[in-house]
């Protein structure tokens, strides 16, 4: 999706935009704010709901800030809601539900990190103008106060939100200062929302990168999903390498910028890998769902093994031998230290090690059992790599990319005829563990194993064999083994 395709935006369509998305929630804004008034308190409805609500926008996860202490809003929330939760109590947050609709109610706060903890110093404000003032942009740092509905706008959210900029209440440093995660949220809004950041926060940014060093694994990693996950990755991805914050998340991505495809043709495979991450997303519809975030970052990190594996030849070519293997590794190491689930680690790393496969099929000279090998390596990650695959050709040689489309439909058709006749998609032996061990009359052991891969052999290289066939070759296969 290119930036181009965003509608434009006017004062006149924010206006517009939130006087319709309130009264949408008027049921709950209206109700909970008089609950607030009874009780001698103040109540605003702030941050993204606002944001989104004047960008039309609209969703049910709804944030407030109060005048009141925790204390008191969980006694107005818990005659209010339907549910209460106050996990965020540290951070002065308490939680309910209340119909279709997620509140979560925050006191006017102001927090800071140090310059050595990751973690933020939490302190209680006075007043809504204090706790605005510490939000992160602008467009974030509009208020709608309750039951009155007035919208509050101190620091021109909404001309930046019209005029597509992202900006700071404050300065850009204080705002970084306060919590260095805002330099990768700049980042995230930006491929969010299709942004522009201001030329001084992008300076800031610039400045201050080493301060995202005392943020935690984990908080990197949560905006980091919902950047590739965003509309616009690209201009939040460019934005992380520009600053030099990517030198401190993913510095794999920044060293892709400097190298050159194996084809010696020029073509710079940074830009490449933001091309391929692009045509991925294109493609998602295939996996039947919305962003998918395994898919998106297998494209990003499938060449990174690149800069490491590089090699001149005399001829003046270059290639990058093994730098799928290699960059499985790092794509591993990465997600580890940023700390994602091992489950996501081995799809990822999955990809990225199998991505160049297809490139051994030529124009359709494998074999049945070549096809079996590759959907039985790729295992429950074969439709991704499929949108992996067709998504690494950015050549603008129309008629090779044709050529290789038409090829890879090939591959697909024979895959799904196979499936067809042999019930691919389950690939195993005919006999299981237990039926090899009674066959040979054997326990547990290396030698099952040993069994099992030869009967898996057969299976891929022969198709379906019947039980009493498999049985029959494998007690030859042992027989042999044995003498």
């Amino acid at each position: 999706m290119s930036d181009s395709q965003l509608p434009p935006i006017s004062v006149a369509d924010v206006q517009r935009s939130v006087t319709a998305e309130l009264d949408r929630i008027a049921p709950v804004i209206d109700s909970l704010g008089e609950a607030f008034a009874r009780s001698g308190f103040e109540l605003a409805l702030v941050g993204g709901p606002v944001r989104d609500a004047m960008l039309g926008r609209p969703h049910n996860d709804l944030d407030f800030t109060t005048s009141a202490r925790p204390e008191e809003t969980e006694k107005i929330l818990r005659t209010w809601g339907e549910a209460l939760w106050d996990m965020g109590r540290d951070f002065g947050t308490i939680g309910t539900r209340k119909g279709p609709w997620q509140v979560e109610v925050t006191t006017y706060r102001s927090e800071a990190y140090s310059t050595d903890s990751r973690k933020p110093a939490v302190a209680y404000g006075t007043s809504l103008a204090d706790d605005l003032v510490r939000r992160d942009f602008t467009v974030n740092a509009m208020a709608v106060r309750l039951p009155g509905r007035e919208v509050v706008d101190l620091y021109g959210g909404v001309v930046d939100l019209a005029t597509r900029v992202l900006r700071t209440p404050g300065t850009p440093e204080d705002s970084f200062s306060d919590d260095p995660l805002r330099m990768m949220r700049a980042a995230r809004f930006a491929a969010q929302l299709g942004f522009d950041v201001a030329p001084e926060v992008v300076a800031a940014m610039k400045d201050m990168a080493s301060r995202i060093e005392i943020i935690s694994a984990e908080r990197v990693r949560d905006e980091l999903v919902k950047l590739i996950c965003a509309p616009f990755p690209r201009r939040g991805l460019s934005l992380l390498v520009e600053t030099g914050l990517a030198d401190l998340v993913l510095p794999e991505l920044t060293a892709l910028r400097m190298e050159r495809d194996e084809h010696n043709r020029h073509k710079d495979v940074y830009e490449h890998t933001l091309t391929v991450l692009e045509q991925s997303i294109d493609q998602e519809a295939r996996l039947g769902g919305g962003p998918d975030f395994v898919s998106r970052f297998a494209a990003l990190m499938h060449d990174v093994g690149k800069p490491r594996t590089r090699k001149f030849h005399d001829d003046g070519t270059v290639s990058f031998h093994h730098h799928d293997v290699v960059g499985a590794k790092m794509t591993r190491k990465r997600m580890k230290a940023l700390r994602f689930s091992n489950d996501e680690i081995e799809a990822v790393s999955s990809l990225v090690e199998l991505h160049l496969r297809f490139h051994g099929y030529g124009d359709g000279e494998w074999t049945d059992s070549a096809v079996r090998r590759y959907v039985r390596d790729a295992g429950d990650q074969l439709d991704r790599l499929h949108i992996l695959t067709r998504a690494d050709c950015t050549t603008r040689n129309r008629r090779k990319a044709d050529r290789l489309a038409r090829t890879y439909d090939a591959l697909e058709a024979r895959i799904e005829r196979i499936s067809e006749e042999e019930e691919l998609a389950a690939l195993r032996p005919a006999l299981d563990g237990n039926q090899i061990m009674s066959l040979l009359e054997i326990g547990p052991g290396r030698e099952v194993g040993a069994a099992y891969k030869f009967l898996m052999d057969l299976r891929l290289d022969e198709g379906v064999l019947s039980e009493d066939e498999a049985a029959k070759r494998l007690l030859d296969w042992w027989a042999k083994r044995s003498a």
